[in-house]
């Protein structure tokens, strides 16, 4: 692999990382409400059920995954599932107090290591991601340069990466939004309504889709 075909590939991941998704949109709200630290917890929760996908991407589970409608179909409506549970968990959160405003009150009803563990299991059940390795990925590999399972290891770090870079430019810009919107209670109720029926109709986007 030329360093212009690394370069090359590393732009494209960072521009869908970019585009709008589950994962960014989540990271996007819950550092809005719960501040930095939470949001850079869910984007190493992220990158580590990537971690996931460059391991069965490599191994070759995910061409079974691509071969099996009923693993496909199982794997989504995991992920579905998933997202209705946190749509639920958005709808029941309360306010959450600034600092400034109540030093005792609690700032998120989950902990750091609940927030990273709900990143990886968001990013594990959702199979496109899987499939988007194994689409997407081999194009970038020469077999005549080296071992294409290397290759496949080099090129999902770069994607990941690519990912945390924009995840954190994410974050960086929510946190700041975040401590405007812990001055306002209502501001607060609207953003979680939002949230859970963003997370519904991710969910239902993921368990009608097809590949």
């Amino acid at each position: 692999m030329t360093p212009e075909t690394l370069f090359l590939f590393f732009g494209l991941c960072a521009l869908l990382a970019i585009s709008p998704g589950p994962d960014n949109i989540f990271v996007l709200l819950q550092t809005a409400l719960n501040g930095y630290r939470t949001g850079f917890m869910i984007v190493l929760g992220l990158c580590t059920g990537l971690l996931f996908h460059t391991f069965i991407v490599t191994v070759g589970i995910a061409g079974l995954i691509a071969a099996s409608d009923t693993a496909f179909t199982l794997l989504k409506l995991l992920g579905a599932a998933y997202l209705l549970y946190m749509a639920w968990g958005a709808l029941r959160a309360g306010p959450v107090k600034a600092v400034s405003q109540d030093p005792h009150a609690t700032t998120k009803t989950l902990n750091n290591a609940q927030f990273y563990r709900r990143g990886i299991l968001m990013n594990i059940t959702n199979p496109k991601v899987s499939l988007f390795f194994l689409a997407f990925l081999p194009q970038f590999t020469n077999a005549t340069t080296g071992q294409v399972k290397l290759q496949l290891v080099i090129l999902s770090g770069i994607f990941i990466l690519a990912a945390f870079l924009v995840f954190c430019s994410i974050v960086l810009f929510s946190g700041y939004f975040g401590q405007l919107l812990k001055r306002s209670d209502r501001a607060q109720k609207i953003l979680n309504r939002f949230t859970a029926l963003v997370f519904v109709g991710l969910a239902a986007r993921l368990a009608l889709s097809s590949r």
